[in-house]
């Protein structure tokens, strides 16, 4: 049975998920630079990507992922490396995006699964995760654990739709190659700072 939040925990829980989703980060930078590479539509894969993946993480990090990094510190080590790999190849990639007209005909924005799976890689999803699970689903139990997926449902819609209009209403802007390569490259140079706050937290 899914437990009613109070109205106070679920605007307070709510207020903390669209902060951590609408804010600069990994996923909203990549929609970005799809969204002026690639254009709204063909980005739509990616965004339903991050929408599904994200609840789902977040799921699974409640029920079980915890207690894995509790118990084996070294697995959350392993899972830091790979998330700092990955996005590192994922910069190279928008430093190095082709132009639209090109991007159009050879490119391929993200699929549905690799937008979800990224999720797993993306270490402000993790913190995200954890972080609401820590503080919105304390006692673990599961119905508390849906409320803080199912919001992250509702507020990534917002999210990744803006983020990506806010891309494709630079893509005119961005037809002279040299704005388009200024443009990829500060996306990637933004998108590996924020891997700042994983490798060298506060």
């Amino acid at each position: 049975m899914l437990r009613l939040m109070t109205y106070d925990i679920f605007t307070a829980l709510i207020t903390f998920c669209f902060v951590g989703v609408i804010t600069p980060g990994p996923n909203n930078l990549m929609l970005m630079a799809s969204g002026a590479n690639f254009g709204f539509r063909r980005s739509v894969p990616h965004m339903v990507g991050i929408g599904i993946g994200m609840p789902i993480l977040v799921l699974l990090v409640g029920i079980g992922a915890m207690q894995v990094f509790d118990r084996w510190p070294l697995v959350r080590t392993i899972l830091t490396v790979l998330s700092v790999a990955y996005l590192l190849y994922l910069a190279w990639k928008i430093a190095n995006a082709a132009p639209p007209e090109r991007a159009q005909a050879t490119g391929k924005p993200l699929t549905l699964l690799q937008a979800a799976a990224f999720q797993w890689v993306n270490p402000k999803a993790w913190f995200m995760a954890l972080s609401a699970i820590t503080l919105y689903a304390a006692g673990r139990e599961f119905s508390a654990i849906l409320w803080v997926a199912g919001t992250y449902c509702l507020v990534s819609f917002v999210s990744t739709t803006s983020w990506t209009a806010m891309g494709q209403q630079l893509r005119r802007w961005l037809s002279t190659p040299g704005r388009l390569r200024a443009f990829n490259w500060t996306m990637a140079v933004l998108l590996i700072a924020t891997l700042i706050p994983v490798l060298w937290p506060a």
